[in-house]
């Protein structure tokens, strides 16, 4: 894949069609205006990314996250609208270049459009062909000019199937190492909370899966009476969806997550993008995953050659957190698992493997060494 050199103000079309999308799509546009900080962008995607270019989105991802079989069944029309205007969108702003991160379903109809008009594309941030839909590398081959990856093991996948990718390592990396110190007692003060050590609960973003699984994760409370229950709130819901959860023991906070994480003993996560978030801020976690059971049978059987759910475990190629799914996500099988990375020997077990983890991810400046590529 031979790069394209420019000479001239540059147009950066970039769709992100996440909440981690935006969040790593807004870091890699800091990194491009310190290489060329004339270029001009135009972009789908959310919050974060809205703070560094300075206006809204073209689309918010909050529109466009269609999640499961079912739902993406049910929204179609919707959808399909959605890359008609994107295809006119992108014509129109007259891009050079089409920056695509992860969201595949959507994207790669984007990118055999762009390619066909003579726009550079660039993928940062692969979709998990290596677990289903893998005749999608075909698209990847044909339409995408440059595939930067973040995952080590997708470099060895790509070359398989004669496409050349760029490892630049994990952004979370970035993310997670340029916080700064917190202080625990100040955290715990500011958001109304008490003295106890912190069992952080992460549910999910959706509100039918956030209510599903904080039922589950609450299940546990009688047998850790000496700790409190927090609950990271998630973005797109309102302070009252999570009251109906709160009692004198179980709290939330919103946007923190982070800082909730690090201000916590362990952790029930569910299945996603959070699970290595929660590793390599050094908190030890639980797991947990369930959905309705025509989505989990459908899923069965598109998934293959994947032992583990977490992306924890995928990196590591051997369960170093514990995955609770489907009918093993029950309060008995919580209770052990959280009673085991609490203390002794299975918690700094766990501890030791994330030190791995995150020397098997490279070093910091994914960012950068992505938008090296990607300007030249």
């Amino acid at each position: 894949m031979a790069k394209l050199q420019f000479y001239y103000e540059v147009k950066y079309y970039i769709i992100a069609g996440e909440a981690s999308g935006d969040l790593h799509a807004s870091n890699l546009m800091k990194s491009i205006l310190k290489k060329d900080p004339e270029a001009e962008f135009r972009f789908w995607g959310g919050d974060l990314m809205t703070e560094v270019a300075g206006f809204s989105p073209v689309k918010h991802y909050k529109d466009l996250a269609f999640m499961g079989f079912l739902e993406v069944a049910k929204n179609l029309s919707t959808i399909l609208k959605n890359i008609k205007f994107c295809k006119n969108d992108l014509q129109d702003f007259k891009s050079d270049v089409l920056i695509l991160v992860d969201y595949p379903g959507f994207n790669l109809r984007i990118a055999e459009f762009a390619k066909n008009l003579g726009i550079k594309v660039i993928y940062y941030i692969s979709p998990q062909l290596w677990a289903w839909k893998e005749g999608r590398v075909e698209k990847i081959r044909n339409f995408v000019d440059e595939m930067l990856v973040i995952l080590p093991f997708e470099k060895e996948f790509y070359k398989k199937h004669g496409v050349e990718a760029h490892f630049v390592g994990h952004p979370l990396l970035d993310a997670v190492s340029d916080l700064k110190p917190i202080n625990i007692q100040q955290f715990k003060f500011e958001n109304g909370l008490s003295e106890k050590e912190i069992i952080a609960l992460l549910p999910g973003s959706r509100e039918q899966e956030v209510t599903k699984m904080l039922e589950l994760m609450l299940s546990v409370r009688p047998h850790f009476q000496d700790f409190q229950f927090v609950i990271a709130g998630a973005p797109g819901l309102t302070k009252e969806f999570y009251e109906k959860f709160v009692d004198e023991n179980v709290h939330f906070v919103s946007n923190k997550t982070y800082d909730l994480l690090r201000s916590s003993k362990a952790a029930l996560v569910t299945s996603g993008t959070a699970t290595l978030e929660t590793a390599l801020l050094n908190i030890p976690e639980v797991v947990c995953y369930r959905s309705s059971r025509i989505s989990y049978e459908i899923g069965k059987r598109v998934v293959k050659n994947i032992k583990f759910i977490s992306l924890v475990n995928l990196i590591m190629h051997r369960e170093i957190v514990t995955e609770l799914i489907q009918k093993d996500l029950n309060t008995n099988n919580l209770v052990r698992e959280l009673q085991l990375i609490l203390s002794g020997e299975p918690r700094q077990k766990m501890l030791s493997e994330f030190d791995l983890l995150r020397e098997k991810l490279g070093g910091k400046g994914a960012s950068d060494q992505a938008a090296e590529i990607i300007v030249g």
